[in-house]
């Protein structure tokens, strides 16, 4: 004799493994990558930057960055030099590839930061003296579940 019972449990079973194994898959799917998110960060920091919106920008600095500039005088100054002397009332920014580094400081002196990422980013403007290219090295690391952006410092 056969039990029809078994072959409902069977399937139900069947059911609810698919069912956790697609949530995992989409877990490890979802899930960016340190640098995609440290990309992110620094796409949004230099959208602040092309928007003029350099308060917001100075807030994604890593605290050791805020206290090279207190915010009213890195608003003020920032949109001096580049719109003022420049001519410029905005760029275009291009990216490298990320690298990890490991133990790097800001500057000599500094605590090392345990990791970050190096991007180069590339500024183009168009302005009042012509078009020009500035290359900077950007670094951007975790800090207690946000990525802040710094700049590198060293001679």
């Amino acid at each position: 004799m056969r039990r029809r019972g078994n072959a409902k449990g069977i399937l139900i079973l069947g059911g609810a493994l698919a069912v956790i194994i697609l949530l995992i898959i989409s877990l490890f799917n979802g899930r960016k990558s340190p640098e995609e998110q440290a990309a992110e960060a620094v796409h949004q920091f230099y959208t602040y930057e092309q928007d003029g919106t350099f308060s917001e920008s100075w807030e994604m600095f890593h605290p050791l960055m805020q206290q090279k500039f207190d915010k009213g005088y890195y608003i003020q100054d920032r949109a001096h030099v580049f719109m003022n002397h420049f001519g410029v009332t905005t760029y275009s920014y291009t990216l490298s590839e990320p690298t990890k580094v490991t133990n790097w400081a800001m500057e000599d002196g500094a605590e090392p930061l345990e990791q970050a990422i190096k991007f180069a980013i590339y500024k183009t403007y168009k302005g009042k003296y012509g078009n020009f290219t500035i290359v900077q090295d950007v670094y951007a690391t975790e800090l207690q579940g946000k990525w802040r952006i710094l700049w590198d410092y060293n001679k």
